[in-house]
């Protein structure tokens, strides 16, 4: 029987050029040890449909179809959306 469970991957809606995302993937790469999450960069600008959801709110941070949080970080948001259990 093995120990691992899967981990958990973080969709993280962006656009190249946009300095609040650079930002986010910064300070997320920070916390991905302590909470064992993996994160996914996906441009905006690569799909048109997501350009229209998205275009003014990036970066955007999302668990599956749930959005996290809009532009920034919010650490109390992303704790509770990593709790295992």
């Amino acid at each position: 029987m093995q120990g691992n469970e899967a981990k958990t991957y973080l969709t993280v809606y962006h656009r190249e050029g946009c300095h609040l995302c650079d930002e986010m993937t910064a300070l997320l790469a920070e916390f991905q040890d302590e909470l064992d999450f993996g994160f996914v960069l996906v441009d905006i600008d690569a799909d048109a449909a997501l350009k229209a959801r998205f275009n003014a709110d990036v970066p955007v941070v999302a668990l599956g179809e749930r959005i996290l949080f809009r532009h920034f970080l919010n650490e109390a948001i992303l704790r509770q959306a990593l709790q295992h259990g």
